[in-house]
Parts: structure tokens; sequence; C-alpha cells
């Protein structure tokens, strides 16, 4: 039955919001209802993790109102505050602290004590053990978070907010790094939640998520509401005209690509364990790519497709063995900076905290990898700066009003294309890309897309890691499947069909390829 007005237990009107230069919410509304799942849609920099920050007290808002089950308005000072009124989230970038054990973060600042006001470990250590039972998440409450993928570091960030029993639930793109298990168990916990009352707000990209979990959807574009309504009132055409504000579409398929010579060749690529059970990261994974070809590699979380892209570009040197060749000549890595002046770029999967610094301006950032075409006598020139990085980051169409703008307030679609334009600017022969549409919307999506195609027609040579399989299938003219760490199958642009990649990827089902 549906619920009505008195069931809401969350409700914002006119919320406005703006930073240097962005105006990211121009009277911005929701409302969150008991029992029930409100979709949050929206393209990136439309608003949406600047509304949820503000509801959960990160941010305060410059105007609008703020009423929990409709009582008076209240304003939230800092996060603990909203938590205590019952307002969880799970943010989109991870806010773990890496040299914590699980269970610390978890409960962090909400410890157990013991009559001596002590932490009364055994407690802290038996309530997350039946978290992480819950989440199914086969790790002990003692790990360290910082020795975590990050699947099972999102998992202990859904852990912390469940831990608080919240009334109401944000889950910002809680599935953009979890396998397809981990996001049944998520909405085993989600149907769960709904059922003892508890309102849930979800901002995701995956739109076949919808039809599993949600009830009601609230769609953004430019700092305000679009949209809203029942989920069944919606086609996912029309949500897309609405987000964009313009006629789109989603699918995308790569020109015909006539692949040139050799630009990597890497034979029986190892990289030993991490010391969480796993013998081997990579285990003697072999990959050819040639030029104007964009190579996918597929596999489900813990399969060693990040590890793969890292290794290939000197990130674990002394730990790694096998051989790479690149323009037909031997090479040796002993760091990335080898790898770049080889030719190889390196995007990684985690933006935030491996692709951009957050202090540091637009400019500052997208010359990072390229200091050296910049400097005027040694110095940072700020026309040599400009000169150099305009043509890449108007390639990318990156929206900023100056270089001088700081990253931090741009959105994660236009961070991804500095990223980008940063590694353009090395002029490589060799682009790898792990999870480069990872929380990006579907149009910023299609664009990452054209750019992909645009240079491996150029003569680039791309290897592409993602999670989501249409993605490889759309974009790959070859797909490399990975399981367990090695290498299961590759299939031709003609061959690969959802089935069989999949069935590569199962662990109970993969058999490596003859090495």
């Amino acid at each position: 039955m549906r619920p009505g007005t008195d069931d809401v237990l969350l409700e914002a009107t006119g919320i406005e919001k703006s930073f240097p230069g962005v105006r990211a919410l121009d009277g911005a509304a929701l409302q969150v209802r008991a029992g029930r799942l409100v979709a949050l849609l929206g393209e990136n920099g439309a608003g949406k993790s600047t509304l949820m920050n503000v509801l959960s007290g990160v941010f305060p808002p410059d105007a609008g109102t703020i009423r929990l089950g409709g009582g008076a308005p209240v304003r939230f000072a800092r996060p603990a505050a909203a938590q205590a009124s019952g307002i969880g989230i799970v943010h989109q970038e991870l806010n773990l602290v890496p040299g914590l054990s699980v269970a610390e973060n978890i409960w962090l600042g909400r410890e157990p004590r013991a009559a001596s006001g002590l932490i009364d470990y055994r407690r802290l250590h038996a309530d997350t053990a039946a978290i992480l039972a819950r989440l199914d998440l086969k790790v002990a409450p003692t790990t360290l978070v910082g020795d975590l993928r990050v699947g099972q570091q999102q998992l202990v960030e859904i852990g912390k907010a469940l831990s608080a029993h919240a009334r109401v639930l944000i889950l910002d793109e809680p599935t953009s790094s979890l396998s397809a298990h981990e996001v049944e168990v998520l909405f085993g916990v989600i149907a769960d939640l709904k059922r003892d009352g508890v309102g849930l707000v979800y901002i995701t990209h995956k739109f076949e998520e919808l039809a599993r979990i949600c009830d009601d959807i609230v769609i953004m574009r430019d700092g305000r509401v679009v949209g809203t309504g029942p989920f069944g009132d919606f086609t996912r055409e029309g949500i897309v005209r609405l987000m964009a504000g313009r006629e789109t579409k989603e699918l995308f398929v790569r020109s015909a690509a006539a692949p040139g010579d050799e630009l990597l060749r890497a034979d029986a690529i190892t990289l030993p364990g991490d010391g969480l059970g796993r013998r081997f990261l990579v285990n003697r994974v072999s990959v050819v790519l040639r030029r104007g070809e964009v190579l996918g590699v597929f596999g489900l979380v813990g399969a060693g497709r990040t590890e793969l892209l890292e290794t290939l570009f000197g990130l674990h040197a002394r730990r790694a063995s096998g051989r790479v060749r690149v323009a037909g000549r031997d090479v040796h890595f002993t760091c990335p900076a080898d790898a770049i002046a080889a030719g190889l770029a390196f995007a990684p999967e985690d933006r935030k905290r491996d692709g951009v610094v957050l202090p540091m301006s637009v400019g500052a950032n997208a010359s990072l990898a390229s200091l050296d075409r910049t400097l005027r006598a040694g110095f940072t020139s700020s026309a040599g700066e400009a000169a150099h990085l305009r043509p890449y980051l108007d390639r990318f169409r990156v929206k900023t009003p100056s270089l001088e703008q700081l990253i931090v307030n741009l959105s994660g679609g236009n961070q991804q294309k500095v990223i980008l334009a940063k590694w353009l600017a090395t002029e490589p022969k060799i682009l790898l890309l792990d999870e480069p549409t990872r929380g990006i919307d579907v149009n910023a999506k299609r664009e990452i897309y054209t750019f992909i195609d645009e240079l491996a027609r150029a003569g680039l040579g791309l290897i592409v890691v993602s999670s989501e399989l249409p993605e490889v299938l759309a974009l790959a003219d070859r797909v490399l499947v990975l399981c367990e760490g090695r290498a299961t199958a590759e299939f031709s642009r003609a061959e690969a069909t959802p089935e069989r990649v999949l069935q590569a990827a199962l662990p109970d089902r993969a058999t490596a390829l003859a090495s």
C-alpha cells in the first residue's frame, strides 16, 4: 500500500547552495517516505551529491528548509548532528581511514565502552562480525581497511551506515565498485530496510537497477528538480531526456577498426598476493595491443584487472615479474616515470585518491604529467601552461570557468575529463583506462566513449578496464577476461557475447588459458 503524507520522514524544499563560480543547487526539493526508495537521477554536475551533502550535514544550505517527520525546520551544523537525527549516508567517494581496522572504521566515534571507560573490543568485534555477515563480506573485523580492495571498502561504508540504525539512508552510487554477488546482497539489505520502515535515497547511473528496488524517482538538472513521481510513470528514454534536457541515445557502437602494428606485448605478467589469502593478484597474464585498437578487460571484483594495469604501468616493479615490449623493444619499468617516458599513460579507477589533487587548480592538475612542457626558465609559466593545456581541455570539453578553478569544485565527470586531458598532454602511444566512466552520467559516458573512439582512430592503443559488460562489448575490438588473477578467455568483437564473457569470468567456470 502506498504511504500517505504522515509517512514522510524527510522533506527538503527550496534548497540553494553555491560554491566559487558554481551554483550547485537552485531551489532543489526532495521528499523521503517510510518504506520507500526514491532514486535521485541526473547528469554529473546536476547537484545530486551536493543535495545529499546538505541533507547529511556536510554542507550548510545557503537557503531552503529541511523538515523531519513533518516537524519544525532543522539545520545540521555537522554530519554528527544529522546522524543523531537519524540520517545516514554512504558517499560515492569512500570516507574511510586506511590505517584503522574494519571494526574501528564502522564504529569510529561510537565505540562501545566497558565499565572502565575503555573501548570494549570484544563487543566491537562481535557487533562488526554481525554486520559483515549481513553483507556477506568475508573479512575479519581486525583487517586494515587499507588492505581491502575498493569493492570491499564500499561494503564497509555501507556497514558503517547500517550500524547507525538510520531512519533515512542515503546511498550515493553504492554499487559502482561491487561485484554481481555483492549487489545482490545489497539489494537484499535494501528490501529488509524498506520492510522495517526505513526511507532510502538512492543515487545511481545504472538504470537497470531501478526496476529491482525503486519506488519513486526524482530527476535533477542544473541544480533543479525537473521531474518527480512513481517509478512506473517514467520510461528509460523519458528519464534520459529530462536529465539531459535534450533527446539522446545511450547506445554506442565504435566505428570499425583496422588495428595496425604491435604497440605492446606483455608476457606472463605476474604479481604475488596481498596477504589476504590470495597467492597471486595477477597470475601469468599475457597481453597484446596494436595501434588503433581498444582491448577491453573484463572480470568480477577481485579478478586482478586493476592490478594488471598497475603492473604494466610500473607501479609494482619490485614485486612483479614478466616480460614487456613496447613498439618492439624490451622495456623494464622501475617506476611509473619510466612507463610515461616509454609512451604509456594511466587513468586510475579511484579518481579522488589517485587521479587528481583536490586542493590544486584545474591547470595544475592537468599539467602534472607534462610539467617539462610548461616550464619557462625552470619555473612554471601560466602562459605556457595555458598554451600547452588548453587544446586538450577544449578537446574533452571540460566545463570550468578558468584553469585557476579548484578541481574540487568540478563535477565528477569533468574531473575525469581533466584526468584524460592530463594524460593526453603527454602525447602517449598507449592509454590505460581503469573504469573510465565510474560514477559518470549517461551523457558524459557517451562523450568518453566518443573520445576513446577518436583516440583509437588517431592511432593510440587503449586498454579499457570496466566492470560494466555492455560498456566493454560496445568499446572493445577484443575482450580479455580475467578471473582470480588469471586470463580465462579472449574474444574478438564478433565472438564476445554477454553469456560467453560472463561464463569465463565466473570462478566456478574459470579455466586458465594455456600459457
